[in-house]
């Protein structure tokens, strides 16, 4: 069977695999030449697409388990489901799609390349994220995020749409928490901000960029950009790129 790409799809059925048994099937098939996977009968298995690098397109069926795509270079991985903690661990470069929720700490100090998720995400979403060597990474929540999204977090940009929401005040409180770098849009409320962050209204570079990534979330999850966009974003940035200077010794 041939993908949308015209390359020749491999199949992994993960049934009855452990995590190194079904990684090490995925390593071979990526050595042999295959640039198209499928990934049937996943059940939290650990480590999917970790440390992978170039044009790679892995479809997941199932749950995956911790740190999927974690220090990814470059691969494409979309999930049919739900997944668990830690996706886009450090990640480097490339995209992470979820058709689902997902848990805590995705994209913990990614650095580079994009997460998009159809659902909510856990807690502490965009933890220590960064930018590196003129990369930047992006994480576009469809749904709402638990406390203490985008703790300490160095650069990047953090999208959340709450698109399941009945109303548009989000639950999480702490947002922002120790933040120094890069900017999170929220559409509509939010319930309590870390005192290192500050709110800002829209300028027009702001609408541009969450225009952007709006118009690439609808991409994959077939979702209306204009009644997105006529709703109310907030900018939140760091007060300062150095909130805790006066404990340091030097």
């Amino acid at each position: 069977m041939k993908s949308r790409l015209g390359e020749p799809e491999f199949t992994i059925d993960a049934k009855r695999l452990d995590t190194r048994s079904l990684n090490q099937r995925v390593r071979e098939a990526v050595r042999n030449g295959h640039k198209q996977l499928v990934l049937k009968n996943v059940t939290g298995q650990r480590y999917l697409a970790a440390g992978l690098q170039g044009g790679i397109k892995i479809d997941v069926f199932g749950t995956p388990g911790n740190d999927l795509g974690a220090f990814m270079d470059g691969p494409r991985v979309v999930v049919h489901g739900n997944g668990q903690d830690g996706f886009g661990n450090t990640m480097n470069n490339g995209e992470i799609i979820i058709h689902g929720d997902v848990g805590d700490i995705t994209g913990m100090s990614a650095r580079g390349g994009r997460i998009f998720i159809r659902g909510d995400v856990g807690y502490r979403t965009g933890v220590h994220m960064k930018e590196h060597q003129g990369l930047r990474p992006i994480i576009a929540i469809g749904g709402t995020a638990q406390d203490f999204l985008g703790e300490y977090m160095a650069g990047g940009v953090i999208l959340v749409l709450g698109l399941n929401r009945k109303g548009l005040t989000h639950d999480a409180d702490f947002v922002g928490t120790g933040m120094h770098g890069g900017v999170i849009y929220v559409r509509g409320e939010v319930r309590s901000i870390g005192r290192e962050v500050e709110i800002f209204e829209m300028d027009q570079e702001d609408n541009r960029l969450v225009e952007g990534i709006v118009k690439e979330f609808s991409k994959h999850f077939d979702c209306k950009v204009d009644d997105i966009l006529a709703s109310s974003f907030k900018k939140l940035v760091p007060s300062s790129s150095r909130p805790y200077g006066n404990l340091y010794t030097y």
